[in-house]
């Protein structure tokens, strides 16, 4: 099959001559094709090839994700990286998801372990308004507080166990603000797209970088893995580091 099923839309992202043929694909009722991934936002350009609205409500790990997808972005690569955090944090901690889109971490963290606090911080309005909506389609409210805005300026400082950088673009530029949001002992998840040669070595120096720059120290490396490829030579890799 070609594309991706997200909720009951076929996603492609090449053109097809008879794409009608695409809907005994079961459970698809309509088509998209996908372009880029725009910006910061995250926002993806997409065209209706068969069928009417671009709304759906997507299932994953036993939590519903409600989005539109002419306004953004849904990864099928980072499935199991989804499944993995929502079963690593600890009863009682605290979390700041720093870029939470419409909730792809940070629900599944709510639903299946037992946080104290989940901070979601969301800086496209969209994504926020889907992600307030799935917080509470998915009965999470009393777990997740969702935040509107730029994380350098809305994110809570000095009180997390463990901070989630789910975005891959500029993301070390906001290392600094991890820092201050991080608690001694907590970990930070740190995601960045890498060139091959670079994949757990750019990542490592960038984190160890930003802890001296804030009087901090990394302690432990917990863990270094490859989340999908994302351009030719290129990973999108994340780093679980332990810092004091």
């Amino acid at each position: 099959m070609k594309g991706k099923v997200i909720g009951d839309i076929l996603v492609i992202k090449e053109d097809i001559e008879n794409p009608e043929s695409l809907l005994k694909t079961p459970g698809v009722k309509r088509i998209v094709k996908l372009g880029r991934i725009n910006g910061l936002k995250r926002e993806p350009e997409v065209e209706l090839v068969l069928g009417e609205g671009t709304v759906t409500t997507h299932r994953e790990n036993k939590c519903q994700f409600k989005l539109d997808v002419s306004k953004i972005m849904w990864s099928k690569g980072n499935t199991t990286e989804r499944k993995r955090m929502s079963t690593i944090v600890q009863n009682g901690e605290t979390v700041v998801d720093m870029f939470a889109g419409i909730g792809y971490f940070s629900i599944p963290i709510a639903v299946h372990s037992k946080p104290a606090k989940i901070y979601s911080i969301e800086i496209n309005p969209v994504s926020y308004g889907y992600l307030c909506e799935n917080v509470k389609i998915n009965r999470v409210d009393e777990i997740v507080e969702p935040i509107f805005g730029d994380c350098r300026i809305t994110a809570p400082r000095g009180v997390a166990d463990r901070v989630l950088m789910g975005y891959i673009g500029n993301t070390n530029e906001y290392l600094d603000v991890a820092m201050d949001v991080l608690k001694k002992g907590g970990i930070i998840h740190y995601h960045e797209s890498v060139p091959d040669k670079l994949k757990f070595i750019r990542p490592v120096e960038r984190i160890q970088e930003a802890a001296i720059n804030a009087d901090r120290e990394v302690i432990e490396i917990i863990n270094k893995r490859i989340i999908k490829p994302y351009s030719p030579g290129v990973y999108h890799v994340v780093v679980d580091a332990k810092i004091e």
